[in-house]
């Protein structure tokens, strides 16, 4: 079973909301409003690689 985390800076209200979860390959991201609509899977290394670009900023 996979476990989905929201993210931190996920609004409270509804509003834009974004989870992750881990798996041994690769990172996967989805929309909580449309979780339907599957998610996107990216490398673990290029999630690491994101990130620090993002802390960068």
């Amino acid at each position: 079973m996979e476990t989905w985390i929201k993210s931190s800076y996920s609004q409270g209200n509804g509003g834009n909301c974004v989870e992750v979860c881990e798996t041994p390959e690769n990172i996967k991201v989805r929309d909580t409003k449309n979780r339907h609509l599957g998610h996107l899977a990216v490398p673990s290394s290029e999630w690491v690689a994101f990130l620090a670009d993002i802390d960068s900023l």
